[in-house]
């Protein structure tokens, strides 16, 4: 059996991710494997982050929620310059909230880069990224 939502309820439920994660969450880009889950430990080397704005999503329509505003990264000093960005974790005071795969735009990742590949110090910038609802 599959439960079905109306797309109003899809869009409160997506709007409630970023109410429940607040107004200064921490993106953050690891090289490396990606973790299992939010819970599990970092894997790889953190090697770029930033505080994205207090509005980081647009409302949510048509069971879809794109980012807002733009979201700019520092390359970590120490990090390797050069380094490929796999994954990206959003946190909230150092806790992990959300996850999930980094490519440069067009590789399908659930986050696109304008460049993947961070040198130390440098500003990098998220082209697109969106967390959908599903219907089920």
């Amino acid at each position: 059996m599959t439960i079905q939502y109306a797309t109003a309820v899809n869009n409160a439920k997506l709007d409630a991710i970023e109410t429940n994660i607040g107004t200064a969450p921490v993106l953050e880009l690891w090289n490396g494997t990606k973790p299992a889950n939010c819970g599990t430990a970092d894997t790889g080397t953190k090697i770029a982050n930033g505080t994205l704005p207090s509005d980081w999503m647009a409302n949510a329509a048509s069971a879809s929620k794109a980012k807002s505003g733009t979201w700019t990264l520092t390359g970590l000093a120490g990090a390797g310059s050069g380094t490929a960005a796999q994954y990206f974790r959003l946190t909230v005071a150092g806790v992990c909230v959300m996850q999930g795969s980094v490519t440069a735009t067009g590789g399908g990742g659930d986050m696109t880069m304008d460049n993947q590949s961070v040198a130390n110090n440098q500003v990098v910038t998220v082209n697109s990224f969106s967390i959908a609802a599903a219907n089920t």
